[in-house]
């Protein structure tokens, strides 16, 4: 069987390492797997899988349309024709979409192609953009406008950033482009998305929730000498990760919040630019991006309480990774995060500061011990993924 995965990236994030851990066991199964993608480097490992969809400059184009037109979608037109014509090439028996925004993919191209495919269709949805006119990141504003119809986006100024508001005209294309796709389902990871989804135009599509998981066998409690390193052994440490950090993901409300903690706390944020690593202030321990899964494990294994303080989340693996390493989540009440850390979790309001130190103050009298609950392993997720897969496709599997 040939599988068709397509993804802004490739074995690299979050959404391209779940395009590569299907692959890895697909291949195993004896399947052929491909993953087109449109930005960044592949790691050497995952090559193999890989077909790029344009080029760097297909890419910057795209992005000038997106930020002038609020285009983001209607651009890399070329670049799509000449993928579609390599897909009729190949000609798999499964094409699984994941984030097809991110300026290297043209829309109308594709499901104008997939319209006519005919044969099974998977699309994982991993934020909103999908469904809305403009913005991937509709709840951090709790906008419910493109229920309707989206106008007036008050997201310009966010990813796919622009400086014009196309929503509603885009809320329209996208309606007709992504409806009337025949033998397509939709997958998303948290049951909170999936809730939007169903109040949406793709709400006619059969939509199944299938949660991410993580490496089990290297995100565990572990014994290091981080603390020792930073000299914060006498510390209680509150954590924060990222991939990114901005307003959204809760960057300035770290920062309120190491003004409102007193010397016996100290605050570690991973996953910094080096210039926000030179501005924090003295209590707030800045480190830099990271691709070592050790080194995260390390850190999530010697802090005491993992904050996650984004305005918008679908099914943050963050907090998975915490609590596999013993560590309380402390989240806002945002999206598919709380659902995500159900087994070890602390729900407050989003933006109350005063609730997170006092939350903070609590965890830190009563000393618990470290807790490990049992998360969702990455087998579990492909296991699944894989079920969807073969699921009515008994003819392809026995040619």
């Amino acid at each position: 069987m040939k599988i068709l995965m397509i993804n802004v990236v490739c074995g690299i994030r979050s959404t391209g390492r779940i395009c590569t851990d299907l692959a890895v066991e697909l291949e195993k199964q004896g399947h052929e797997v491909r993953i087109a993608y449109g930005r960044e480097e592949v790691p050497e490992k995952f090559q193999k899988y890989a077909i790029r969809i344009g080029t760097d400059i297909d890419v910057r184009l795209h992005g000038v349309k997106a930020r002038l037109l609020d285009g983001a979608g209607f651009g890399s037109k070329r670049a799509t024709i000449k993928f579609v014509e390599w897909v009729k090439k190949y000609d798999p028996d499964i094409i699984h979409l994941h984030n097809i925004h991110g300026y290297y993919v043209n829309i109308e191209v594709l499901f104008e192609y997939l319209k006519k495919y005919g044969k099974k269709i998977i699309w994982t949805l991993h934020d909103c953009w999908a469904f809305t006119g403009h913005s991937a990141y509709c709840d951090a504003v709790q906008c419910e406008r493109w229920i309707q119809g989206c106008y007036n986006c008050p997201q310009m100024k966010e990813y796919p950033k622009t400086i014009i508001d196309a929503s509603q005209k885009n809320w329209g294309k996208k309606k007709k482009i992504f409806t009337g796709i025949p033998n397509m389902t939709i997958i998303t990871p948290s049951n909170w998305l999936a809730g939007l989804v169903k109040k949406s135009f793709l709400s006619k599509y059969p939509v199944k929730v299938i949660h991410n998981g993580i490496d089990t066998s290297q995100f565990k409690l572990l014994n290091n000498d981080f603390r020792k390193v930073y000299h914060l052994e006498n510390k209680f440490l509150v954590l924060g990760c990222a991939t990114s950090w901005n307003d959204m993901k809760g960057y300035s409300d770290f920062i309120e919040l190491s003004g409102r903690l007193n010397k016996n706390y100290k605050i570690v944020l991973v996953g910094l630019a080096d210039k926000q690593i030179k501005s924090l202030p003295e209590n707030i321990l800045g480190i830099g991006r990271t691709s070592s899964i050790k080194e995260l494990a390390y850190i999530y294994s010697t802090s005491d309480i993992f904050l996650n303080l984004s305005y918008c989340e679908n099914y943050p693996t963050v907090n998975i990774e915490a609590n596999a390493c013993g560590l309380c989540v402390l989240t806002y009440n945002t999206g598919g995060s709380p659902e995500s850390a159900s087994n070890n979790c602390i729900v407050v309001e989003r933006g109350n500061i005063d609730q997170i130190v006092e939350k903070i103050e609590q965890v830190y009298k009563k000393k618990l011990p470290k807790r490990q609950v049992s998360v969702i392993d990455k087998q579990t997720t492909v296991k699944i993924y894989l079920s969807e897969y073969l699921a009515d496709d008994k003819k392809v599997l026995n040619e």
